[in-house]
């Protein structure tokens, strides 16, 4: 019996209890395990990480009938599948269609979208090749799972453990950003999920910090503010006649300051400079930076090299 089997047995067994199971016991229920000592022991902590690794909600709880107390395992139905949307049949084709020409590495889009309502004939459309594909990462089922059900997270970020608040996920040049309200710092802040050291852990407790309305919910996240840089207020002067243009891709959330001229004085949040750097040379010579002086110097700098490479 291969692993893959082996899990997909566990799991069933998993969901079927009414009770936590021992490790002994799913042992004797779920065939494919070494005999009793250290190397069941070793394939059933792999197993149990690869169930999280996979999204499946694992919980561990004090078996019945144990003393000392022995550790029980069992998955919730009603976390393990999901929830019924109500989706019509037109919806359900588009998200077929869309499973089909955009591919998460490592996940099936079949068995998710049997668990949504099953799949629908698309009529005479047809999809032959994948036109974009979205790389995965360990974290990111647990996390979207938390955000869905309003839960915290906890994960170790930078050597320090953090407790989040997860408000959204957002894709950006190849990698995974989570925006939410860190709890240790106190204060809102984003987390490249491939920096994430170690399981991500969906905690019990509700968010306590809900997202600032500060952009349509339907909206995406700006680029300069998907990073991990430190926060740093970026103070740019527009030209008059890209003030509409730059307030359509800053929203309502930037101070602005109108000058005489007619020009305005933007404060930006930023917290990735090589992605604000890119909008502002959008601009060319209409946009100015004016603060910070360390981020405006890097620009000139930038600017002069560029410059001499030309001239050579």
């Amino acid at each position: 019996m291969n692993k893959l089997e082996r899990l997909l047995n566990l799991t069933a067994v998993l969901l079927d209890t009414p009770r936590p199971l021992t490790a002994e016991e799913l042992r004797e229920r779920v065939e494919g395990y070494p005999p009793p000592g250290t190397a069941f022991h070793r394939a059933f902590e792999r197993d149990k990480d690869d169930l999280r690794v996979l999204g499946i909600p694992l919980r561990v709880e004090r078996a019945p009938g144990t003393s000392p107390p022995v550790d029980g395992y069992r998955i919730d139905p009603d976390e393990y599948y999901l929830a019924d949307p109500g989706l019509e049949a037109d919806e359900l084709a588009a998200l077929h269609l869309a499973s089909l020409t955009v591919r998460m590495d490592g996940l099936g889009e079949q068995e998710a979208l049997w668990k949504l309502g099953g799949l629908v004939d698309t009529g005479a459309l047809v999809v032959d090749q994948t036109v974009a594909s979205l790389p995965t990462d360990p974290a990111l089922v647990p996390i979207f799972q938390a955000i869905v059900d309003r839960r915290q997270v906890g994960f170790v970020y930078r050597g320090a453990h953090r407790t989040v608040d997860p408000w959204r996920l957002d894709y950006h040049r190849g990698r995974w950003y989570l925006t939410g309200y860190d709890h240790l710092r106190a204060d809102e802040r984003n987390f490249r999920l491939d920096r994430i050291e170690g399981a991500v852990e969906v905690a019990e407790a509700p968010v306590t910090r809900p997202e600032p309305n500060r952009r349509p919910a339907d909206g995406p996240a700006p680029a300069w503010e998907l990073g991990d840089d430190q926060p740093t207020t970026a103070r740019v002067r527009v030209d008059a006649d890209q003030v509409a243009n730059a307030r359509r891709q800053l929203g309502d959330s930037v101070t602005e300051t109108i000058e005489p001229d007619g020009s305005v004085v933007f404060d930006v949040p930023v917290v990735n400079f090589e992605a604000f750097r890119t909008f502002l040379f959008g601009f060319l010579h209409r946009a100015e930076l004016l603060e910070p002086p360390q981020w405006r110097a890097e620009v000139i700098s930038w600017l002069e090299a560029i410059e001499a490479i030309d001239g050579g």
